[in-house]
């Protein structure tokens, strides 16, 4: 397929001082640096969505800076259409550019039919990868991750996958998401033993779910691994968009999804406060929550979706903000009944 048949053939060419605003931080104790905001493909790069303006959204990411760029095997919808979207879009527009870049996906969660297309088997993992490496159009992906802990997989299967596909050149480095503090530190002591780079955890962490500081945080910076950090607004909450009730065509709306009206009504007041805060530091509620997280111990990037460049240039400009006052951190530890 010719992108130019969907998109237009509307000429385009890189910011050239696209690395001079944004921050880089290293992923743990590895030498792979992270834009301090990356963009992730979970929503509005599938066949259902309007390929122009996906196009748009990784042009404007690059221009930022925001090169690391989230994919998982079954992102859409249909599974695999936002990944072969991106390899179209790579192949357009990026190809002289793929070395700025750092790309990501995984595989754990349910893709094909039958025993073989879901959980943490070494069949499964490798032929997922092979299969994500065709719709991308590359040769290797930066980052590869077992999406999900595997309770009916023996963990040394799951993570021996990841091992064999980076020392055949399919993946540079490794990551796990969703992991529990213990299987993480058992994922620690595995790639260490087994001298491979193992850099990030990708986990679900907000002001409203801050289950990671239970433990997982502390193993992470104990185990040089780097946390990127996905639901950052925790599916739209953390945004201006539900302060005055749920609008009819928000994502709370929709019959079907993660985000439900009664979840949204029941932390309103809590999303008011913390609202409230974020006018007085002259920033948006959605700008001081991504704020707050990259001042977390072993965040090193926040994970954002965006359905316009124009959403994602707002959540790059949580890098702008001043830095937090003791006073500020007590109002929303306040506001979260913490």
């Amino acid at each position: 397929m010719n992108v130019n048949d969907k998109t237009g053939s509307a000429a385009w060419t890189a910011n050239p001082e696209r690395y001079a605003t944004m921050r880089y931080r290293p992923a743990g104790a590895s030498g792979l640096r992270l834009p301090a905001v990356s963009l992730g493909l979970w929503h509005n790069f599938g066949f259902v969505d309007d390929l122009y303006t996906a196009r748009a959204i990784l042009r404007k990411a690059f221009d930022l800076g925001v090169v690391h760029w989230d994919a998982a095997n079954n992102y859409g919808p249909p599974y695999g259409s936002a990944e072969q979207n991106l390899g179209l879009l790579l192949r357009s527009d990026f190809a002289a550019h793929r070395d700025e870049l750092v790309i990501a996906t995984k595989a754990g969660f349910d893709m094909w039919p039958g025993p073989y297309g879901v959980g943490g088997s070494r069949k499964y993992l490798v032929a997922s990868l092979d299969q994500s490496l065709k719709r991308l159009g590359l040769e290797y992906v930066d980052v590869f991750y077992h999406h999900r802990p595997d309770p009916d997989t023996p963990l040394e299967e799951s993570l021996g996958a990841l091992r064999d596909v980076i020392r055949q050149g399919k993946a540079l480095y490794a990551g796990v998401s969703n992991y529990d503090p213990a299987l993480t530190r058992q994922a620690i002591r595995f790639f260490r033993e087994e001298k491979v780079p193992f850099v990030l955890h990708q986990a679900r962490y907000s002001l409203l779910e801050r289950n990671v500081e239970a433990g997982l945080l502390d193993a992470l910076v104990e185990g040089g691994v780097g946390c990127i950090a996905f639901s950052p607004l925790a599916q739209g909450m953390l945004t201006n968009r539900y302060l005055e009730g749920i609008p009819p065509d928000s994502r709370a709306a929709k019959p079907f999804g993660y985000l439900r009206e009664e979840t949204v009504q029941e932390r309103l007041p809590v999303v008011r406060a913390l609202a409230a805060i974020a006018a007085d530091r002259g920033q948006t509620l959605a700008e001081m929550a991504l704020s707050w997280l990259l001042t977390r111990p072993a965040v090193c990037s926040v994970l954002v979706g965006a359905s316009s460049p124009e959403q994602l240039a707002e959540n790059v400009r949580a890098l702008d903000a001043a830095p937090f006052s003791e006073d500020e951190l007590s109002r929303i530890d306040a506001a979260l009944g913490r």
